[in-house]
């Protein structure tokens, strides 16, 4: 615990700093031109880069929730604790927290990284994802080819566990160590649908 307060990686230090982040990724959707407060803020999601911080989040936060989900996902573990009581945070409540147990990828900052955000659609693929984007968030449609110039990386993907089988293609937008992820089911309905038969 000691190592993780050194980190400012405390719950209770991260709970702190939440309305900053916060404040981070709501500029980062005004820059993208999508305004989100309608839509629900699903959940939160943090990055460490060793396995032993992961060990030690992972079991400090489950103080704060129940463990929804430990999946793998790309060859590690990923963590999914609902929270005891959702975190009321601007216009949005978020029910659940993310944890990812590190792969090969080292990451500048540890700590928050994104918020995923639902915008629901049945869309089954990133191209069809992405008409629905451009027809919900016009200001978004029009600047697709320009986002790189602003220094902001845009990656598609359709990320999922083994059992699951709820469709749930993403667009991810990061840009200065905070990351918006646009999605059509919420967390809670894709870790459902793993025990649908």
């Amino acid at each position: 615990m000691q190592k993780l307060e050194q980190k400012g990686l405390l719950p209770a230090q991260m709970l702190a700093d939440l309305p900053a982040f916060i404040a981070r990724i709501e500029a980062l959707a005004a820059e993208l031109g999508l305004a989100l407060s309608e839509f629900q803020a699903d959940h939160l999601a943090l990055r460490v880069n060793d396995w032993e911080t992961a060990e030690v989040l992972h079991q400090a936060w489950l103080a704060y929730g129940d463990e929804w989900s430990n999946n793998q996902i790309n060859g590690r573990p990923i963590i999914v604790i609902g929270f005891h009581e959702p975190i009321k945070i601007g216009c949005w409540t978020i029910e659940a927290l993310e944890l990812p147990y590190p792969g090969d990828k080292a990451y500048p900052q540890e700590g928050w990284e994104h918020v995923e955000f639902v915008i629901p659609s049945d869309a089954a693929d990133t191209d069809t994802l992405k008409l629905e984007l451009d027809a919900r968030f016009p200001s978004l449609a029009a600047q697709w080819e320009n986002l790189t110039d602003k220094g902001i990386k845009v990656k598609a993907s359709s990320p999922s566990g083994e059992k699951e089988r709820l469709a749930n293609p993403t667009y991810a937008f990061k840009k200065g160590g905070v990351c918006i992820k646009l999605h059509p089911c919420s967390l809670k309905a894709v870790i459902d649908s793993e025990t649908d038969v």
